[in-house]
């Protein structure tokens, strides 16, 4: 097999069996209480599987469109996303006290996951070119101020979940480009003191903060998501109750279908199950750090390393949250919670890692074309006639028939 053919296969194999495990998780967590209700069992299914499709359309794309071209659209994509971010503010509908949708039609788009892959497509672009931040001053200008407006805008909506998961990812981007744990270190215990403070500020951040600590003080309140959560997997056993066969998910645990997908699994699937889901994670994140690993060229090797860190990054803070080891902040699990925006984006991101896993093994070297053509870079080539192999032959030539005349001579 060629190099990077094997990462190839299993971020394929993985990636495909959690989509596909997803749409069955999502059918089981959202049918039985449609159909108590009244409503139609396969409304989420189908839209879930529609965004499937899309997405998977949108990998391929991504798989065999040169990923190099990202990093000259890298400021429109940060434009963009923060445009959409700002229209979130204004215009977005309120759903559950936060702006973080726009809707049009029956289509619904969550820009803060666009924003996601911005930044770490600008990310790799800006490290790739410039040696990577030795103080807290070049960290500041422009990473650090770049990541601040994201994460004020991802705060307004409200939305630290995503504010969490972009500074994770961008810390391993920093910390593969070679930045000094000296510099790395101060910056993400500054960025964790302004997450405490904006837990602090938000009363409902707070009070979460408090049932994370304390959930069975006020288990009908502030604690019943996690309570639920823990009652879920604790009910599972080893082996679970058997798949479509869970009642948490019927007006006892609260996003069943969403944060709260891996509560769902271990009671239905018990501890097989979630030991299943996690050993998925453990295998995309070593297929694509072996793509970063592999990669030859700077910008693949820094966008690699945090498209792989976003996927798995989410997937670790929701697992810690469900299991009551860190606060809840709202991130779903990839690939399995329900969740259009989060899925095309995702999959458009294993795309991007496959392109990476082929090409960026190639030689990157290029010559500025100044033929008076297009400007362009094009690769390097040996001129016509050998290049310098074929005028060192000339020359030896040379030499060889004026030293026969000098001898002639004497």
């Amino acid at each position: 097999m060629r190099k990077g053919e094997v990462e190839s296969r299993i971020l394929i194999l993985v990636t495909l069996a959690l989509v596909a495990f997803g749409i069955v998780m999502v059918y089981s967590a959202t049918s039985a209480s449609a159909a108590v209700g009244g409503a139609n069992p396969n409304y989420y299914v189908e839209r879930q599987v529609a965004y499937a499709f899309l997405g998977i359309f949108l990998m391929v794309i991504a798989q065999r469109w040169d990923y190099r071209r990202l990093r000259a659209l890298a400021p429109t994509l940060v434009l963009v996303s923060i445009v959409l971010l700002l229209a979130v503010l204004a215009i977005g509908p309120v759903v559950n006290g936060a702006r973080r949708w726009l809707s049009a039609g029956p289509a619904v788009f969550q820009p803060s996951e666009l924003a996601k892959l911005s930044l770490a497509v600008w990310a790799a672009a800006y490290l790739a070119r410039h040696p990577a931040p030795r103080s807290l001053k070049e960290l500041a200008r422009p990473i650090g101020a770049l990541a601040g407006v994201y994460c004020v805008l991802l705060i307004v909506e409200p939305d630290l979940g995503t504010a969490i998961a972009l500074m994770l990812m961008l810390a391993a981007m920093l910390l593969v480009s070679g930045t000094p744990m000296r510099v790395l270190a101060p910056a993400v215990g500054l960025a964790t003191v302004l997450g405490i403070a904006a837990i602090w500020l938000e009363p409902y951040r707070r009070a979460r903060f408090f049932a994370f600590l304390h959930p069975w003080h006020d288990a009908q309140g502030t604690g019943f998501q996690i309570v639920q959560a823990m009652i879920g997997m604790g009910s599972g056993g080893i082996f679970g109750v058997g798949l479509g066969q869970g009642v948490q998910k019927i007006f006892y645990l609260p996003e069943a279908h969403t944060d709260m997908m891996l509560a769902n699994i271990g009671e239905e699937l018990g501890l097989l199950g979630v030991t299943a889901v996690i050993g998925a994670y453990m295998l995309f994140a070593y297929a694509g750090l072996r793509v970063a690993l592999g990669c030859r060229d700077p910008f693949g090797k820094r966008l690699a390393v945090g498209l792989t860190v976003l996927v798995c990054g989410q997937a670790v803070v929701n697992v810690a949250a469900v299991m009551g080891l860190a606060p809840l902040t709202g991130i779903p699990l990839p690939f399995l919670s329900y969740g259009g925006s989060s899925l095309v984006v995702l999959l458009a991101c294993v795309g991007i890692l496959l392109n990476i896993a082929a090409r960026g093994n190639q030689a990157a070297a290029s010559v500025r074309d100044r033929g008076g053509r297009d400007g362009r870079s094009r690769p390097v080539r040996a001129r016509s006639g050998g290049g310098a192999d074929a005028a060192r032959r000339v020359r030896d030539t040379r030499r060889v028939a004026g030293s026969r005349r000098g001898s002639a001579r004497s």
